[in-house]
């Protein structure tokens, strides 16, 4: 039971995450700058984590200089540059292209966990990457041709791919000495510190100025940020780090869906053919801790 319980909070990560495109999307209309939505993002979650934690959790404000290392490059690389890349990202590629080569990750982390911790490379895994890879980009439009990219959003969207996939990497070195609530703390503390070099200070009242910047501030810190964050460190605990990334290729089926519901955009065959394949693979890797052993592929 309490596997399949860190199996749900990784599906719920990558739900809250699908929502990021569209607060995003909420914030750049009403002028928010680049810089701006970096530090909204990132130092909104410092100060919510700050006060949750103080209230109910303050054995997370205590670390080990030694570990230091650990959290700056979660901080500087996961989620500072992350932020940066993909949403730059966002603004030269469409939401769909973007959120497939942010999720170039998992294969990057199923990469990373076999040669850094020797993680079997399973078949049932290879087959699930391969399978959920191809959902994403059937749920993009690259196949049915609807799509809008450029060469220089596309290196940043591989990228931004590579930043998320280090965040698994050093979450598992972070776990091996500290619960999922220091791990996220420190981060973020990290990263919200790291966002002020880019804010522009004067311009930041734009994010509060109407309705529609309040929902994106609140989009991008709470749903897309702190609630995901959490959720995907807990599911780590109970999750192998490259099953885990593979299932949360479900973040651009939600953001697909939020286009559609939301922003009226065309649900296509490809589109559910893709969420079918995303789905798929979920399930395939559920089932794999329940079933027999696996057998790692010969090289």
């Amino acid at each position: 039971m309490k596997k399949y319980l860190s199996y749900i909070y990784v599906i719920l990560s990558a739900v809250c995450w699908g929502f990021i495109g569209f607060s995003n999307r909420m914030l750049t209309e009403v002028g928010v700058s680049l810089g701006n939505r970096v530090f909204i993002r990132n130092f909104g979650t410092l100060v919510i984590l700050t006060i949750v934690f103080a209230l109910f959790h303050r054995q997370v404000f205590r670390i080990k200089l030694k570990h230091l290392p650990i959290f700056l490059c979660s901080g500087l690389l996961s989620i500072l540059t992350l932020s940066l890349v993909y949403f730059q990202c966002q603004t030269m590629c469409s939401l769909s292209v973007a959120a497939v080569l942010l999720y170039l990750a998992p294969s990057f982390v199923v990469i990373f966990s076999a040669v850094l911790w020797k993680t079997p490379l399973t078949k049932r895994k290879l087959i699930a990457l391969v399978v959920s890879l191809l959902g994403c980009v059937m749920v993009s439009g690259i196949i049915g041709g609807d799509m809008t990219a450029s060469w220089a959003g596309i290196a940043l969207g591989v990228l931004s791919g590579l930043c998320y996939a280090s965040y698994t990497v050093f979450a598992h070195y972070g776990l091996a000495h500290y619960e999922s609530y220091t791990m996220i703390y420190w981060t973020f503390l990290v990263a919200g510190l790291g966002s002020v070099f880019f804010a522009d200070f004067e311009t930041l009242p734009l994010a509060f100025s109407g309705t529609q910047g309040i929902v994106g501030v609140c989009g991008v810190v709470i749903v897309a940020t702190v609630l995901p964050y959490i959720f995907y460190t807990k599911g780590l605990e109970g999750v192998e780090s490259g099953r885990a990334s593979i299932i949360t290729n479900i973040e651009p089926v939600v953001e697909t869906l939020v286009g559609v519901f939301v922003f009226k955009e065309a649900l296509t065959v490809w589109t559910v053919l893709g969420m079918a394949c995303v789905f798929g693979c979920v399930i395939l890797l559920a089932n794999g801790d329940k079933k027999c052993e696996e057998k790692p592929v010969k090289s």
